[in-house]
């Protein structure tokens, strides 16, 4: 049995202007509901993937900006992360763990610039919607045996 990672929800405190934040990065728009109460869901899909998110005030009770570590794979994070940074939105320069691992929300064993010999998987830069829900990109150039 296949389970293929679909969809994201990502809970905002308003819609309309985490849409002119998601518009800003230029994914793909699929669907924007609008219903009673001011129920709101705003569907996009990044450039180049197979799973979306959705963008809502009411499809799920986590907190507005609780949603943290949703990995963007890219094949170069220096030209993605120039990409993001062009379109106005804050990221954080490209940093590798010192210990070799992923990022963590204790930002201490960060090292500023990409990992060493650009090791695939280990090269990052972090941004956030206008709520705080997190986003990292991973630079994957090779991938583990298995993986596609």
């Amino acid at each position: 049995m296949d389970y293929k990672l679909e969809l994201i929800v990502l809970p905002v405190a308003d819609v309309a202007a985490a849409k002119e934040f998601y518009d800003k990065l230029d994914w793909r728009l699929d669907v924007d509901l609008k219903g009673e109460g001011g129920f709101r869901a705003v569907h996009y899909t990044p450039t180049g993937s197979p799973a979306s998110i959705i963008i809502s005030n009411g499809l799920t009770d986590a907190a507005p900006g609780s949603t943290r570590g949703t990995y963007l794979i890219v094949d170069d994070v220096e030209a993605a992360r120039a990409d993001i940074a062009s379109r106005g939105i804050e990221i954080t320069e490209v940093f590798h763990e010192a210990d070799g691992g992923i990022p963590t929300p204790n930002t201490e064993g960060r090292v500023p610039g990409l990992a060493p010999e650009r090791a695939s998987y280990f090269s990052f830069a972090i941004f956030k919607d206008p709520d705080g829900n997190e986003f990292i990109l991973q630079e994957i150039t090779t991938r583990f045996p298995g993986r596609v």
